[in-house]
């Protein structure tokens, strides 16, 4: 009997299911990543973008379940190259280069687009507020030198 295939083998064109491609300047992280997630959850493959749980050593049954999921199933780093294949297939060319490494994971993959996004959302609000701030300012600088007038 020939073992089950994973359902993340079988994604041929990721573009189909998160049609966003991230770029820095476009401001779809949240859009990009939540589409992300579904798949990663429908596909059952979530695990790949939370940090791995150390884990108990296993007993000599665990052990072969262990065994036998690795048999019937692609191995976790083979799966985390799918995942990582498809972050790297739904970002530009320049968050590419900017989060490619050697010898990375998903996980560590998406923590840096995260990061890079959450950081560069909290710069661009702090830039809107010290606008917003100044615009008030100055108009009433202008409200006051008109109605002196």
């Amino acid at each position: 009997m020939s073992s089950p295939i994973h359902p993340v083998v079988t994604v041929i064109n990721i573009k189909a299911l998160i049609p966003i491609t991230l770029d820095i300047e476009n401001g779809h992280y949240t859009a990009w990543s939540e589409l992300f997630k579904i798949h990663c959850i429908s596909y059952d493959v979530y695990d790949h973008l939370q940090l791995k749980k150390s884990t108990e050593t296993p007993s000599s049954s665990d052990k072969d379940q262990a065994k036998d999921k690795t048999t019937s199933s692609p191995s976790w780093e083979r799966l985390d190259s799918i995942i990582l294949q498809c972050i790297y297939g739904t970002i530009s060319t320049d968050l590419l280069h900017t989060i490619l490494k050697p010898n990375t994971n998903a996980y560590a993959a998406w923590t840096v687009l995260a990061n890079i996004f959450q950081d560069n959302k909290a710069t661009r609000t702090i830039d809107i507020n010290n606008k917003f701030a100044n615009t008030r300012l100055e108009q009433l600088v202008l409200l006051t030198l008109f109605s002196h007038h």
